[in-house]
């Protein structure tokens, strides 16, 4: 099970209220369901905890909006949209999956944008084979894309992207297999 210590907070906060002040009626209010817990048993068990403590939930979105009535018709509606949001979280991940996965195939692995492209790599082995400085050359450099575009790349950058080209020009076999084995291990299914 997942920490969440402001969940556990608020109901603590709540078995509290409801144990100092038994006459009072306490409402636990969560925005929707699948905001209370990821799957129909931890759902399910969250709102049995709350009718025990003799603390009503409430929903204030989703397909129960209200407060809920842990008897009759209620509870299996609630067990019902439960599974729902089980179902509903679970085909998100799928997607999800398979997205990264149809992107991964096209080349794209996500995370930021290199700072140093190609272009200005190609630029700085240039540069450096004339017997430019780093410094100097990193002046003339500009990050195209990402939250530091318009801005030089720092040195670490530069030495980051020498030392990655020297690593596939010293062993471009290495380069290949991973490529091969990436394939491998994620072979195209025909969704893209």
């Amino acid at each position: 099970m997942r920490v969440r210590p402001k969940f556990e907070a608020a109901l603590e906060a709540a078995r509290q209220i409801k144990a100092h002040a038994p006459h009072c009626r306490v409402i636990f209010t969560v925005y929707e369901m699948k905001r209370l817990g990821r799957d129909s048993a931890e759902l399910t068990a969250l709102a049995d905890h709350l009718t025990a403590h003799g603390i009503a939930l409430e929903m204030l979105a989703g397909p129960l909006t209200g407060i809920y009535d842990p008897t009759g018709t209620g509870r299996v509606l609630f067990a019902f949209f439960a599974a729902m949001a089980e179902t509903e979280r679970e085909n998100i991940r799928e997607a999800t999956l398979e997205g990264l996965n149809a992107a991964a195939r096209k080349g794209n692995h996500g995370g930021r944008p290199p700072v140093i492209t190609d272009d200005m790599l190609h630029t700085v082995l240039r540069r450096r084979a004339n017997g430019e400085s780093l410094e100097d050359i990193r002046l003339d450099l500009i990050i195209p894309t990402g939250k530091r575009k318009g801005r030089n790349p720092s040195l670490a950058s530069i030495y980051r992207a020498l030392n990655e080209h020297e690593k596939r020009q010293a062993h471009p076999e290495a380069a290949g297999q991973a490529h091969t084995d990436f394939a491998t291990l994620h072979p195209s299914t025909g969704h893209d």
